[in-house]
């Protein structure tokens, strides 16, 4: 067989949750995974169980009744948005429909790894602008733009939790724009950001060349059903909708995402806990001997060690609690964990286990 060079090259990008590991138990704390602390709401699940009987249907493969939903929600037409099985596969159908070998593309790191392995499987050449602060560095980044190219930013950072101000990219969007380069913006924990509204969905409406990407599975706690969604302009989102695959998103998942929409009170507390909670963690590990907490946005939390990640990774694994081992992260080393915000007792157990270490 011939296969495409950019596929033989291709490396999977590693994650968190528990089939991240060899064997996983449903008796693990999962602080490694990204996810709303307060679960699926009440409504959701309703939805789902009133829903069963559609699984023998094929879905809406245009999701259309989820778009008008979602237009209701963002303030944007929805003949600008997309529906995707999870924002990955947002990021890769972009990378198909408007990278090739002929784009550069620039990537601030460390950040989620998918941009970089779904620009090089569109044989793209990538390269990277490290930072642990683009808030700070943005006149150095900007200086950096490629030209006829394309620029991924993650805001609120994963895994830093950093989060850029709406000032900051505007004055890159502006700047890439003169250079006709795209940007691309993860938005898909910025509805978990407490005391702050630094989408810039808005902007939409203004630049041609931005693309916004959202997602579900953080927010709303829809990670098993994989649902996300992009908004940008129409002609992007004609030629995403055109090269998407049939029936990507299941029915089940598009009526649990409706149901979430409406549900969308149920943030307002979400991001009360997160704060509080984020606030209690770094408290409480800042002041244990091997750890130092990165300030944070969000809803998780990027963490000095002096003790190896794998070998702390292990050794919390022995007391059933999963965290991020960060050294596969691009920028990072085994010198960095990430965890994420959980409820009070939950917490409470990842601290205890941290001052037995």
């Amino acid at each position: 067989m011939r296969i495409n060079p950019h596929i033989s090259a291709h490396k999977r990008i590693s994650h968190g949750g528990p089939f991240s590991i060899t064997h996983p138990n449903s008796d693990i704390l999962d602080f490694s995974s990204n996810i709303n602390p307060m679960g699926t709401s009440s409504l959701v699940r309703k939805t789902i169980k009133n829903q069963l009987d559609t699984i023998q249907i094929y879905p809406d493969s245009e999701s259309t009744q989820l778009r008008k939903n979602l237009q209701h929600y963002t303030k944007i037409p929805y003949s600008q948005i997309v529906v995707g099985n999870g924002a990955t596969e947002i990021i890769y159908n972009f990378c198909q429909a408007f990278l090739s070998n002929k784009t550069p593309v620039l990537i601030p790191i460390p950040t989620f790894g998918e941009y970089e392995s779904a620009a090089k499987l569109s044989g793209t050449k990538v390269s990277f602008f490290k930072t642990m602060n683009l808030e700070k560095d943005v006149d150095d980044f900007i200086s950096k733009l490629p030209n006829s190219g394309c620029i991924f930013i993650c805001n609120p950072n994963n895994p830093t939790g950093n989060l850029i101000s709406k000032k900051t990219l505007q004055k890159i969007i502006i700047s890439a724009n003169k250079k006709k380069t795209l940007v691309f913006i993860d938005e898909c924990f910025i509805e978990l950001v407490p005391d702050h509204d630094k989408s810039i969905i808005k902007f939409i409406k203004k630049y041609n060349n931005l693309f916004i990407l959202r997602s579900l599975t953080k927010s709303f706690a829809l990670a098993g059903l994989r649902i996300g969604y992009g908004i940008g302009s129409k002609q992007m989102i004609s030629i995403l909708n055109k090269i998407k695959i049939p029936w990507n998103v299941s029915g089940l998942a598009q009526q649990a995402a409706s149901a979430a929409l409406s549900h969308s009170f149920y943030l307002t507390k979400v991001k009360k806990m997160i704060k509080k909670e984020s606030f209690y963690l770094i408290n409480s590990i800042s002041k244990l001997k091997n750890f130092q907490c990165n300030t944070t946005s969000t809803n998780f939390i990027l963490i000095k060690t002096k003790i190896k990640s794998k070998t702390l990774q292990k050794k919390l694994l022995e007391k059933k609690i999963l965290i991020r081992d960060c050294s596969t992260i691009r920028g990072l080393n085994n010198n960095y964990i990430r965890i994420a915000v959980k409820t009070r007792k939950e917490n409470e157990k990842l601290i205890k286990a941290l001052e037995k270490l």
